[in-house]
């Protein structure tokens, strides 16, 4: 990978034995390792190892859940915050698993369509509970820096499955409760 980079440089122009740029290689090779190391993960192992048998069968939210992605068209980070919520039926998962989760799918080359549907496919499959809503707000780099130069624009996705696509007063109560964050502050 090394090498690639260091032609990149090149084909841009660039000399990469120039003192800013003798590491660039190295450096550019475990940032792009870190930055997908969610494809080394299962994401239902994850939950597995944190699931606890518990008679709870409200509403559990966690929101503002920091995101950093890269687009897999331009390979350019996208950022927000998703929402996350669930129904139990007879299994609780520890809520730092959700956030695990949602880390685990951002660390892949991304669209935030399919993000958003993972994140909620992965809980629904793995917890079966009555249902699971995420939403995922972000701002792209490849419409901030390039393309149309957008710096405002944020995208918004949600997925709802089970009771949160079946149940309106159940979708609203999530939404209620993660209204004050749709207005990201970067």
């Amino acid at each position: 990978m090394q090498d690639i980079i260091r032609d990149l440089l090149i084909k841009i122009g660039e000399d990469p034995d120039r003192e800013g740029l003798k590491k660039t290689p190295e450096r550019f090779e475990k940032s792009i390792a870190f930055l997908t190391q969610g494809y080394q993960q299962d994401p239902r192992e994850v939950l597995r190892g944190a699931i606890f048998h518990e008679q709870y069968d409200e509403m559990v939210t966690v929101k503002d859940i920091d995101v950093f992605s890269m687009c897999e068209h331009h390979m350019l980070p996208f950022f927000g915050k998703c929402h996350v919520a669930y129904m139990p039926r007879k299994h609780i998962v520890g809520l730092s698993k959700i956030a695990r989760v949602v880390e685990l799918y951002a660390r892949r080359l991304q669209v935030q369509e399919r993000l958003t549907q993972e994140i909620a496919t992965a809980l629904m499959d793995t917890l079966q509970p009555h249902g699971v809503a995420v939403v995922v707000e972000a701002f792209h780099l490849c419409m901030m820096m390039r393309g149309v130069e957008k710096q405002n624009a944020k995208a918004v996705t949600s997925a709802m499955l089970g009771v949160f696509r079946t149940r309106e007063s159940t979708r609203m109560e999530f939404l209620e409760l993660i209204k004050p964050n749709l207005n990201i502050v970067r």
